[in-house]
């Protein structure tokens, strides 16, 4: 079995025969299509990542197969990409370097519910774990808009926040992740359990910083949701609402999401259900909350078009509210147009919906607005997700330079390397890849600085991150 990446010189057939009995996927169309994720929402990512891709998968379903797994990689020398759901935009599980693909999802069991806490293996689907927190009458205190395919591992290793963190904030906020328990990639792997701030090493690392094993999440009381869908005439309007929701003393809310009007349009299943060319507020709210919701909105020039429990939105033959948020958002409208793309940009704290309303006409033709609101450290905050139609990279730059001119940070959606997306900004976290990972086989072509500490000591590293250099 030849590379099939062109980038190895191993030897593969002898490699999936050293990891017996592990199973592997050795058909290159399988391999090709297990080295893809989401990263062509970008198509500055499409056009530099499409031709990238991995030699063998491998499919541990123990801890006992992932170390055995890994002591073959690390005999060899062979790169290694993690990879879970696969629903990362940005080239998280794509083998820039050939080599191993580790596919968790046959490592799918729930270990332990308890009380105010999940415990799962890595490769369990987020909305499995939500299902299996039902009979305890609890639910996650987040999870992502693609929870249907989207693993646990995946989600911590890559995402941020989700759906619930109007309530209960970003992953990283103390208390969202409990704990994890990742592996080492050397010739005897290690077991190493990182407790509250200590998962953060590990946490949107894109699985550089070690094998995730199992993760446990906070919970938080089950309750009966109601999707709200409501119009507004203009998208200022939508956004001082949506920010009056999430300051309302007696609505609690699990889902905060502004949409542009034009947007709207490549909404197809709402059509005949909402009022046509409006802006959205698309909301989650409990069901004892419906009249001081309505109330609200109507106070501040809505229509509430739809407000479904999830027994009538089935009825209805309606997708769930979370399909029009997050990168659903944008999802539904790459269906209909590969020539759009988003963008990740960050707004003024306290949210300002005059700063939002200013900042519209500024930003042409090209750039919708799509907001989501948070709590990150305690405080409300949003951030747009944009849909934005690509002409050129010069014009995709004009427009993150107006956004940033205005107050309104950029956290670029379209780079490939960990650091570009503003959480892992340093070399603290590679600190933790060389102690973790020291030969530096895991995703290592995804840092933009590994190359420049790879010959360094942990410390060394944790050093000259600290002093800014």
């Amino acid at each position: 079995m030849t590379s099939l990446s062109g980038k190895t010189d191993i030897d593969w057939t002898a490699f999936a025969t050293a990891l017996a009995p592990v199973e592997v996927i050795t058909e290159p169309v399988l391999i090709k299509k297990r080295s893809r994720d989401f990263f062509w929402y970008s198509p500055i990512l499409n056009r530099e990542l499409k031709r990238c891709f991995g030699d063998l998968v491998a499919r541990p379903k123990s801890p006992e197969e992932m170390a055995h797994v890994l002591a073959v990689a690390y005999a060899h020398d062979a790169p290694i990409v993690m990879r879970g759901g696969g629903t990362g935009n940005y080239g998280q599980s794509v083998p820039m370097d050939g080599g191993l693909i580790i596919d968790t999802t046959a490592m799918d069991a729930v270990i332990e519910v308890g009380d105010g806490f999940v415990r799962a293996e890595a490769g369990t689907l987020m909305a499995d774990i939500n299902t299996s927190l039902q009979a305890s009458g609890q639910e996650m205190a987040m999870f992502p808009s693609t929870q249907d395919i989207a693993t646990v591992g995946g989600f911590v290793a890559g995402g941020s926040a989700g759906i619930g963190s109007i309530a209960n904030g970003a992953l990283r906020d103390p208390g969202n992740i409990v704990s994890l328990t990742a592996m080492s990639v050397e010739a005897q792997p290690q077991i190493r359990t990182f407790d509250g701030p200590e998962a953060l090493q590990i946490h949107h690392a894109w699985g550089l910083n070690g094998v995730i094993l199992d993760v446990t999440l906070r919970t938080v009381p089950r309750r009966d949701w109601v999707g709200c869908i409501v119009t507004f005439d203009t998208y200022e309007a939508a956004y001082r609402a949506g920010l009056a929701v999430a300051q309302a003393p007696d609505i609690a809310r699990k889902l905060l999401t502004t949409v542009d009007a034009r947007i709207c349009t490549y909404f197809p299943k709402l059509k005949g259900h909402i009022r046509p060319e409006k802006h959205l507020l698309v909301s989650m709210i409990p069901i004892e909350d419906r009249a001081a919701f309505r109330a609200l909105i109507e106070g501040h020039g809505g229509h509430v078009d739809l407000m479904l429990t999830d027994t009538e939105r089935q009825a209805a033959g309606l997708p769930h509210v979370y399909d029009f948020s997050y990168n659903h958002t944008t999802l539904q409208v790459l269906k209909a147009d590969r020539s759009a793309t988003y963008q990740q940009v960050g707004c003024p704290i306290p949210p300002d919906p005059d700063a939002i309303a200013a900042l519209r006409p500024k930003l042409g033709d090209d750039a919708w607005m799509h907001h989501e609101f948070a709590r990150v450290g305690g405080e409300i905050v949003t951030f747009d997700l944009p849909v934005i139609w690509f002409s050129t990279p010069e014009r995709l730059a004009e427009i993150n330079a107006t956004y940033t001119a205005n107050g309104f940070p950029v956290y670029d959606a379209h780079t490939w390397n960990v650091e570009g997306g503003g959480l892992k900004a340093d070399y603290v976290h590679l600190a933790w890849k060389k102690r973790m990972d020291p030969k530096g086989l895991l995703n290592a072509a995804k840092s933009r600085f590994w190359a420049d500490v790879a010959h360094m000591t942990p410390d060394e590293i944790e050093a000259l991150g600290q002093t800014g250099e």
